[in-house]
């Protein structure tokens, strides 16, 4: 299924130079600013492809960018600045807060931090500590960083901030302070929010400036494993193993944003980062981003190139980023649909829709605008049952709540309207009833002789031993 780029709103610039400069960068990239400074105050629109013959192509795919670490010189360019999503790349932002707070005092890299219910409760991959332990912070960051651990995110999250709705105001002030203006964070893991979004060239500024403001903190980003018991826990990025040069940095994988990894390289005292975004397997990302390093350190310097921070990004509130799910994981519905178990409270609709997958436009673009994007509640399309009608709406709001959303929506001269929690106690009674009118029906059919259900199952093996033999062919 395919899930943009569709138009919504317009947006403002965001003045990455000025941004960048703030966050204190003494050589590098800084000194981007002022012989940019210029080019960098334009609206953010998708930048051209490289005009010099000797450019390296982009990787295949999704966006791409690859630049050199220390100059922002940009080798290679492809639909960097398009919105996407991040996934686990999300944990590069998390560290950089977390190093943030080290460096200030607020946390030490040797303090043991508690594992919360909420914490252990995330999805895989995880490494499965029980709530009510602690942990040390350092093995935290290891298995954030080396296994992927959500966990150990939230861990991490909660431990730097109180909770996770604050350290998430944390990463979003540091994005804006970046100028890593195609960026906003909901969660420190990655796993799938449609309003966490990025782009290539936001990542890649993340990625240089944390390796120039924390070079202590490089072994987490090129470890190849740590142990947990008995259990090695292998480093997600196989780059490091394919690749001598190899020294970091981070994968992700969430099927709406397919395989994603930021790489680095260091060759002959020059360090390049490859950023890859929305490849079909592991094996392609890791291949995509060893091909933009080789080709890179292959080609001579140009420190007159286009440098990373002029490359332009979309505006994150005016296109909904494409969905891989439809690629990479084709058996798994795309569309938020709005869990019936879950449904409580008071919401805010968005209309009807004929099917599911008009309705998750429709949200998506709701949940990334201005309103959408800080909005409390969860997003759903919600199925009405029995009828070819499917509404978009935000739901698990207080009556204040709903009414206050309802109005910046308004304000932004988007339509909604606020439903009280009858509405969805009565859909999610009509759901209730009408599986049970379905399981009831089924076995009636059974009880009548209707063979169907029991073919079913012995139809499927069948058909799965044709297939086994059809391989070992």
């Amino acid at each position: 299924m395919f899930l943009g780029p569709v138009c919504i709103l317009t947006h403002s610039p965001s003045a990455f130079v000025r941004s960048l400069a703030a966050v204190g960068l003494s050589c590098g990239l800084a000194s981007l600013i002022a012989a940019h400074a210029v080019r960098a105050e334009v609206p953010q629109v998708a930048s051209p492809a490289l005009s010099s013959p000797a450019a390296i192509a982009p990787a295949p795919g999704g966006p791409s960018i690859l630049f050199d670490a220390n100059t922002g010189e940009v080798l290679s360019e492809g639909r960097a600045g398009e919105v996407w999503y991040p996934a686990s790349l999300t944990k590069l932002m998390t560290a950089f807060v977390v190093f943030k707070k080290i460096r200030d005092g607020k946390l030490r890299i040797d303090q043991k931090v508690p594992v919360s219910a909420l914490a252990s409760s995330q999805a895989p991959s995880k490494v499965g500590i029980p709530p009510g332990q602690t942990i040390g912070l350092d093995w935290a960051l290891q298995a954030m960083l080396v296994y992927s651990a959500n966990d150990m995110a939230y861990v991490l999250a909660e431990a730097a901030s109180g909770s996770v709705p604050a350290f998430a105001a944390e990463m979003n002030q540091v994005a804006k302070e970046l100028g890593m203006g195609a960026s906003h964070f909901v969660n420190p893991n990655g796993l799938f929010d449609p309003r966490q979004v990025t782009s290539a060239r936001d990542m890649g500024v993340l990625s240089a400036v944390l390796l120039k403001e924390f070079p202590q903190h490089a072994r987490y980003f090129d470890q190849d494993f740590l142990m947990l018991g008995k259990r090695r826990l292998s480093n997600r990025n196989s780059l490091l193993r394919q690749m001598p040069e190899a020294d970091g940095m981070k994968t992700g994988f969430v099927c709406n944003s397919g395989f994603n990894l930021v790489a680095s390289a260091t060759r002959g005292g020059r360090k390049l980062i490859a950023v890859v975004l929305g490849t079909k397997s592991g094996q392609a990302r890791t291949l995509a981003a060893q091909n933009l390093l080789e080709q890179g350190f292959a080609r001579n310097e140009n420190p007159a190139g286009q440098k990373i921070a002029t490359v332009a990004n979309m505006p994150s509130d005016s296109i909904i980023p494409v969905d891989m799910t439809g690629k990479v994981c084709p058996r798994k519905n795309p569309a938020l649909m709005a869990d019936v178990d879950l449904l409580d409270g008071w919401s805010v609709t968005f209309g009807t829709y004929e099917d599911a997958t008009k309705a998750d436009v429709a949200l998506r673009g709701r949940l990334l605008s201005p309103a959408g994007r800080d909005a409390p509640g969860t997003g759903g399309v919600l199925k009405l049952p029995d009828q070819p009608v499917h509404v978009p709406l935000i739901y698990g709001l207080s009556a204040a709540q709903s009414f206050d959303l309802c109005e910046r929506y308004q304000r932004e001269a988007t339509q909604c309207d606020v439903e009280p929690p009858e509405y969805l106690r009565t859909v999610s009674e009509q759901h209730k009833q009408a599986q049970l009118a379905q399981q009831q029906k089924r076995q009636q059919q059974i009880a009548q002789g209707s063979d169907t259900a029991a073919k079913a199952k012995p139809a499927k093996r069948k058909a799965k031993k044709r297939v086994r033999k059809k391989l070992r062919k």
